[in-house]
């Protein structure tokens, strides 16, 4: 009978009763006799509770000599098992197939509990009151593909050190991410789990985890502790530096795991170590715990640098083999496994970039770039909380813009004026610090990297390149210039003015064909809400482009600082001071001599 390592500290206590026991067993089974009875001497260290319980085990019949030694050792780890188990109860947490939420179903409170659940949720951005009552060592549903199921793998595959970082995350989301990717990794393969603490303000997370984790896997989890908060990306860092396996597991601390998820990922890596790779990530409900199975996709991005799913490249679909690698621009950014020395190479994450957003992006185009490649692969998954609420800075986004423009300026080359535009800033005198990028120059050098250029063209040639904008930016009034052009409701279709913010919504772009779009540029789908003037109502309308059969509706007269008129209507865009929010509205009427004005003239 096959023996399951089902804890680390299991297996190194078993492996020393499991000798003595052995010797004493053999000894005992080459005299006569009938019934026999092993006892095992427990002096070995073991705490004194768990030793009392070990000299009490018996072998009633007599079996054949590894028969024996099995049984005996499967109930010696039983023994150890029921001991450790107690320490989640004394944290009020479950182990084991118990517990609500089994196989990643939908789990709930109790009416009576909602509110305080509700409290809880407001704190970290995911139900954990549910969480606390969810086994920490659950399943979910396998949702590989068929052929992943029969797939073999090499016994000699690379050591992996897994890193989670974490601030303020709830105890039981922590240790169901610990106790997870230690049930469903081959414990041959898993040299640590690093957990680092990004300056936690929670108790709870400092002697409460410590003590459980160093008793529960024992020699296992070292936890690392930030002095000041550091941000996620340099977090990171700090958890590579203290990493010894071949391969480092870089994960958030919001995380499940499934069998079979690592031996895929490291096969791959042992091939080739230019490889990142990352897992199929399946999404976890923040308000049920639900797992959710997210189709196969590659990783994609806008020109602000903000990530997102796409579809797999036309030659994986052609291939019929939904079990192969995706090629993928870029990441997610939750998970991703990478040879430790060969990250080392290419120059780890940004340590220039603060707290979060754009490190995904900046790791994708850097290794595609310098010879490195970036997969998806669909026969490793694990399973992510989609929290509602980040635990860093509030405005998470002034410091994904600062990481932004750090990565235009080293990596994109004469295609950086598209970031530049897509954030609303001048190419010039933007007053954004990004701060010395001087090494990163030094290391694209140092590397032999490709162009950009290379990169869209091969890589990613579904991202859209800006080259026909003439002007973009804030667009205001001369008659009102505390307010800018906004999109407004997009459901209601119609462009409004409003105080000016500089964020999206009010980002305009005239292009050479003289169409004026109004908010986000896209990314792989064409900008296609545009305005238009349909010759029957006095008011603009922003609509789908693509659908506007009368090109000369979308069609503006523009120049800096002079007026805009309509192609078709022959009609002015202008403002009138009403009884409306911010006083003014956009109407389109004869021209009075009213003009307007980019905030940025384009350099492409």
């Amino acid at each position: 009978m096959a023996i399951k390592s089902r804890r680390w500290k299991t297996l190194v206590i078993l492996n020393v009763l499991g000798f003595i026991g052995f010797i004493t067993f053999w000894t005992r089974t080459n005299t006569a006799g009938s019934e026999q009875v092993a006892e095992v001497d427990a002096g070995v260290g073991v705490e004194r509770q768990l030793q009392q319980q070990v000299e009490r085990v018996v072998v009633r019949e007599p079996f054949s000599g590894q028969d024996a030694l099995m049984r005996r050792l499967q109930d010696l780890e039983n023994l150890v098992y029921k001991d450790l188990h107690g320490l989640s109860l004394s944290l009020g947490l479950v182990e084991g197939d118990k517990g609500p939420g089994l196989v990643g179903n939908p789990a709930s409170v109790a009416p009576g509990e909602v509110a305080k659940a509700k409290e809880v949720k407001e704190r970290y951005g995911y139900n954990a009151y549910l969480s606390d009552r969810i086994s920490l060592d659950r399943t979910l549903p396998d949702f590989r593909p068929a052929k992943c199921k029969n797939a073999t793998f090499p016994k000699d595959l690379p050591t992996i050190s897994i890193i989670f970082v974490f601030v303020n995350e709830a105890m039981s989301v922590i240790l169901r991410s610990i106790h997870t990717v230690v049930n469903h990794t081959p414990a041959h393969l898993l040299k640590e789990i690093i957990l680092v603490d990004d300056n936690s303000d929670d108790k709870e997370l400092k002697g409460p985890l410590e003590s459980y984790v160093n008793r529960r896997f024992p020699g296992l989890v070292k936890i690392v502790r930030n002095q000041r908060r550091e941000g996620l990306i340099r977090a990171r860092i700090e958890g590579w530096k203290m990493a010894t396996g071949e391969v480092t597991g870089i994960f958030d601390a919001h995380m499940e795991f499934t069998p079979n998820w690592a031996e895929p990922i490291l096969a791959r890596i042992k091939e080739n170590h230019r490889r990142i790779l990352l897992p199929s990530i399946d999404n976890i409900m923040h308000d049920t715990f639900e797992a959710e199975y997210y189709g196969n996709s590659a990783h994609g991005y806008n020109w602000e640098l903000w990530c997102m799913y796409m579809g797999a490249p036309k030659e994986w679909y052609e291939a019929k083999d939904d079990s192969l690698p995706i090629k993928t621009p870029a990441m997610i950014g939750c998970s991703f496994v990478v040879n430790r020395l060969y990250f080392g190479e290419i120059g780890l994450h940004d340590p220039g970039m603060n707290v979060w957003g754009g490190e995904n992006i900046e790791l994708g185009i850097k290794v595609w770039m310098c010879g490195g490649s970036m997969e998806v692969m669909p026969c490793s998954r694990v399973a992510h909380i989609a929290r509602v609420k980040k635990p860093y800075s509030p405005d998470l986004g002034t410091h994904t813009r600062r990481n932004a423009l750090r990565v235009a300026e080293v990596w994109m080359d004469e295609f950086k004026s598209s970031v530049y535009m897509a954030w609303n800033l001048p190419m010039e005198n933007h007053g954004v610090d990004i701060g010395d990028i001087s090494d990163r120059l030094a290391l694209r050098k140092r590397l032999q990297c490709k162009s950009f250029k290379w990169y869209l063209d091969n890589i990613y040639p579904d991202l859209i390149r800006y080259n026909g904008t003439l002007y973009y930016g804030e667009v205001r009034n001369a008659k009102a210039t505390h307010l800018c052009l906004d999109q407004g409701d997009q459901e209601k279709n119609m462009p409004i003015l409003h105080p000016c913010h500089g964020w999206s919504p009010q980002m305009g772009r005239y292009t050479k064909n003289g169409q004026l779009y109004v908010g986000r540029m896209g990314s792989i789908g064409e900008d296609t809400r545009c305005l238009m003037d349909n010759e029957v109502s006095d008011f603009p309308q922003l609509v789908d482009c693509t659908k506007v059969t009368n090109v000369n509706q979308k069609t503006w007269y523009f120049s800096q600082n002079k007026a805009i008129i309509n192609k078709a209507s022959g009609r002015c865009l202008e403002v009138k001071e009403e009884k409306v929010d911010f006083g003014h509205r956009l109407i389109l009427q004869t021209c009075t001599g009213q003009t307007w004005s980019f905030k940025n003239v384009a350099k492409v």
